[in-house]
């Protein structure tokens, strides 16, 4: 597991690509393709920019995992589509969407390009425990800033977070959480339970906004710390800061497990070195010729051959 590996949050990219390639791009038989082709030229650029060794395409197996919603159950919950008595709930996603997430797995598979996903768990832990067993750097790509929370210099681990496309990317690094958040990568989960993330339904403490979180951890060091400070009446928190950290206190202790990334995911034996050749060269012709794939696919090749 060494060079430079690049961790891919699939969804973040290919929900990126959907919406930013016109649903006009089509498979000869009407289908809409543009996430599929979205994708492909996503990892065309940031094979061609970054040049990693190996990559991973990671996978949501589970968006959101019973054991998270068991502690905080407002996570993800505006996000559920439908309910389902066995097995993940099911999505809101963009109707066009769901048929082609499919085909972007079958690509994948074609192209040999690894694909993880592991039951019970999402991407980002999928992400977080590559990047744990990393030996050398690792390049996170994704649209998702819960994961600015693996930043760590000393590693040469960094987020890069498109901007505009995958072209233009924020290279995340230490420095850069520092300037806009006041936090490094250790600190940014504990940043993010306090002020809450309406996207994630993540509540946050009541009145407790960034600044306010940035100044508690720069004051107090971390979450610990900063419990610690609202139990001690000689503390300098003010009054409405120790009763709103009192007051959310089983937030607090639960919201950890919940906003940080796993480590410890089962991970299945994958070959992630960046395939120069098709895995399966024959299941790839025909995927290009049944969904259009075209100048998307021809130019990724031309980039892993090179």
């Amino acid at each position: 597991m060494t060079g430079r590996l690049m961790l891919l949050d699939t969804a973040s990219l290919y929900f990126r690509a959907y919406f930013g390639v016109p649903d006009s791009v089509r498979a000869p038989d009407g289908t809409p393709v543009n996430a599929v082709r979205g994708l492909l030229d996503f990892i065309d650029r940031l094979v061609k920019d970054h040049r990693p060794d190996r990559l991973v395409a990671c996978m949501d197996a589970d968006w959101r995992p019973a054991w998270r919603v068991e502690l905080i159950p407002s996570y993800k919950a505006h996000r559920v589509a439908e309910e389902q008595p066995s097995g993940p709930d099911t999505e809101e996603v963009p109707d066009t969407l769901t048929p082609q997430v499919p085909v972007i797995e079958e690509v994948l598979d074609a192209l040999g390009i690894a694909r993880v996903g592991v039951p019970g768990y999402e991407a980002d832990d999928v992400i977080g425990t590559f990047t744990a067993h990393a030996d050398g750097p690792v390049d996170i790509v994704t649209g998702d800033r819960d994961l600015y929370q693996l930043v760590d210099d000393a590693r040469e681990i960094r987020v890069l977070y498109p901007i505009k496309g995958v072209g233009t990317l924020q290279l995340t690094d230490e420095a850069v959480l520092r300037e806009k958040y006041g936090v490094d990568g250790r600190g940014y989960a504990d940043l993010a339970l306090l002020r809450g993330d309406p996207s994630d339904g993540l509540p946050g403490v009541p009145g407790v906004g960034e600044k306010t979180a940035a100044k508690l951890l720069a004051e107090y060091g971390d979450l610990a710390g900063i419990v610690a400070a609202a139990e001690d009446p000689a503390s300098r928190l003010t009054p409405a800061q120790r009763r709103r950290l009192t007051e959310a206190r089983g937030y607090l202790e639960v919201a950890p497990k919940v906003v940080r990334v796993a480590g410890d995911v089962p991970l299945p034996a994958v070959d992630t070195a960046l395939p120069r050749t098709p895995r399966d060269p024959a299941a790839l012709e025909a995927l290009a010729a049944r969904w259009g794939l075209g100048g998307s696919l021809q130019r990724l090749l031309g980039t892993l051959g090179e």
